[in-house]
């Protein structure tokens, strides 16, 4: 894909990385370059091709052309837009086609950016608005509508060709996060409610449960069978829910990010499309790739040395994307103002992440 606005020149953005010890979850992962000024929020990988996106509380929207051979990753800026007023953008989510992608944040506004395309100013079209700010953004295959989620306690359905909602639906609290999977798709909110809907045609509730975990939800994630989901939360622990019964498979929770008597946040977590394996990553700076059929932890990462906020695994599955950044879940008297905000991507290997058998518990 050919794209149309160049990345802005390195000296506009940070662009170095650390070195040394404990820099990345594994030597030889590669540090893209110019990954913003502020916190990364989000990581999403092209459907259709190596295209990774990221959005930063910079207010800036940057997208990547990965290459992989033999191991050896290279990461090339390619493009990057702002949502207005640099106002911090908090998700985003490609077509099924991978052509364009849709972007939410602060300025309430849903935003669509065409790669290959220089948008007026250099902002990408908005295409729907909340009142508060929004906090999750998806795309729905079957429907090619975008869905979004934000702090106004609404769900709102958008034709990029409509200025209008085609659809809205009240949730109980405000949104923390969403994901879909074909025609799951999985809502959390403040308030510790989980919401499951169909969205194959009209979308149609079809669970409402109070989360597992006693804590506030952070994060949530459907199987890619969509048989069920994931929801993560602030105090270290993974909830593991199935929405549709499968024999032999329960519903079960599990520490994990902690260290002694410490506990972290679950910031992030996302799915091996091939295997159906799962990666967390935490307040903790700790990377661990996990199987929930056999209850085990698949490969636990040495911890690096700042906060990962957020990760994703390609199409493929064998490139993994992570964000180290600050997450503020320690408020802002633990900010370091200049702490580089980086972006790792790790070649993926098979025996890191394909199930190894049955065990009786994590470990």
């Amino acid at each position: 894909m050919a794209f149309g606005s160049v990345a802005p020149a390195a000296s506009n953005l940070v662009g170095s990385c650390s070195n040394g010890t404990n820099a990345s979850c594994a030597p030889n992962d590669h540090c893209v370059a110019q990954a913003g000024n502020d916190g990364i929020s989000s990581l999403n990988w092209g459907p259709t091709a190596n295209h990774l996106v990221s959005t930063n509380w910079d207010g800036g929207v940057r997208c990547w052309e990965v290459q992989e051979s033999n191991g050896q990753v290279m990461a090339t800026p390619k493009a990057q837009v702002n949502h207005e007023n640099n106002s911090p953008v908090l998700d985003s989510c490609f077509s099924s086609d991978g052509s364009t992608v849709f972007s939410v944040g602060a300025d309430k506004a849903v935003r669509m950016w065409q790669l290959g395309q220089s948008p007026p100013n250099n902002v990408p079209q908005q295409i729907g608005s909340h009142d508060q700010p929004i906090k999750s953004v998806a795309f729905l295959s079957a429907t090619n509508l975008v869905v979004s989620g934000g702090w106004d306690k609404m769900l709102k359905f958008w034709d990029a060709r409509q200025p209008n909602p085609v659809g809205t639906l009240q949730l109980p609290e405000r949104c923390y996060d969403l994901d879909v999977r074909d025609s799951l798709m999985v809502v959390a909110t403040a308030g510790r409610h989980i919401i499951s809907y169909n969205v194959q045609g009209q979308p149609q509730e079809h669970q409402r449960k109070e989360s597992p975990l006693k804590f506030q939800s952070r994060c949530i994630a459907a199987f890619p069978d969509t048989t069920g989901y994931a929801v993560g939360s602030i105090e270290g622990r993974v909830g593991i829910h199935y929405v549709t019964k499968v024999q032999g498979k329960d519903s079960f929770a599990f520490k994990c990010h902690r260290q002694d008597t410490n506990v972290y946040p679950v910031n992030c977590i996302c799915f091996h499309k091939g295997y159906g394996t799962f990666a967390t990553v935490g307040g903790d700076g700790i990377v661990n790739f996990w199987d929930k059929d056999n209850k085990q932890r698949l490969k636990g990462f040495p911890a690096i040395h700042r906060t990962i906020s957020c990760a994703s695994f390609n199409t493929q599955g064998n490139l993994f994307a992570y964000g180290s950044s600050y997450d503020w879940s320690k408020g802002s008297s633990h900010y370091a103002p200049g702490t580089p905000n980086e972006i790792w991507i790790h070649c993926v290997l098979d025996e890191e992440i394909k199930p190894k058998g049955k065990k009786s518990n994590y470990r």
